[in-house]
């Protein structure tokens, strides 16, 4: 299937949490305890298998699949002004969080295949040079994925850029599994700053429209306010102005009332269709 990678707009700020186990087992420290058991209980996304189907829906948008899992090896040039896009969220070299992940990796696991292009990453970030990368970056890259520590990288600079933030941002507002979902793709695509176009600006945009639930606000009324500005960002750009990963997706669940994210799913990305049970 034909992959249609989109990617965030800004340099990655702020909001980072302390990175959790990739398979998401810790149990949440926002979690309540069961009235009949007493014992504590993951809710939201951060619920494991909650998680997982976050991780199918985003990797349906970025790499036109479910198998996200397959994606650490992936990595390409999109020309999009970001250098090269790689890995299980797209982390690239221009931006900054590429940088982050393989010095994480080199600090974990010294002398690895990554390491010598630490130089030339710190040289091309915030550009979409390719200089000390090439030739054989992309093949070293995809040497590294087969190595379950970078594996681990991956998925710890996924949960503590973008996955972790999304989810207490999003519970800070009072939304459910939804509203956390709406919020960590908006991070993955346009980036936690404050301009206009980033999650920041973008959330700023939807609270000018509607309160959140935690202020008062109706959770649909804020949801839908947070979409249409979620649109106007992505349309700000010629490389995100396909909004269906929002129009066709999140916007279907959220007509349908499903705030806690329950299977079945079934929705549309760029016309492709996706089903989990």
């Amino acid at each position: 299937m034909e992959n249609h990678p989109t990617r965030r707009t800004a340099l990655l700020l702020g909001l980072s949490l302390a990175a959790v186990p990739a398979a998401g087992l810790a149990v949440s420290r926002f979690a309540p305890a069961d009235a009949a058991t007493g014992k504590l209980t993951a809710t939201g996304l951060d619920d494991p298998a909650k998680k997982e189907i976050a991780m199918e829906i985003v990797c349906s948008a970025e790499n036109s699949s479910l198998d996200w899992k397959a994606q650490y090896k992936y990595i390409e040039d999109i020309d999009d002004g970001r250098g090269y896009t790689a890995g299980i969220i797209g982390f690239c070299s221009g931006t900054g969080d590429m940088l982050d992940l393989v010095e994480l990796y080199a600090n974990r696991k010294p002398n690895n295949v990554l390491q010598k292009y630490l130089p030339a990453l710190r040289k091309v970030n915030g550009t979409d040079s390719h200089k000390g990368l090439d030739p054989n970056y992309t093949k070293d890259w995809k040497t590294a994925a087969k190595d379950s520590a970078f594996q681990q990288c991956q998925n710890d600079e996924r949960d503590r850029v973008y996955f972790n933030p999304a989810v207490q941002q999003g519970k800070s507002d009072g939304l459910r599994a939804l509203g956390q979902f709406c919020y960590y793709d908006a991070i993955v695509m346009h980036g936690d700053g404050d301009d206009a176009t980033s999650f920041g600006g973008i959330r700023k945009r939807a609270l000018g429209k509607a309160k959140p639930p935690s202020q008062g606000g109706n959770e649909t009324t804020y949801l839908n306010a947070f979409l249409d500005a979620r649109v106007w960002a992505m349309k700000q750009e010629e490389a995100h102005s396909d909004t269906s990963r929002v129009d066709t997706a999140q916007r279907v669940w959220l007509r349908n009332g499903n705030f806690d994210l329950k299977t079945p799913l079934d929705w549309k990305v760029y016309g492709d269709p996706y089903h989990i049970s």
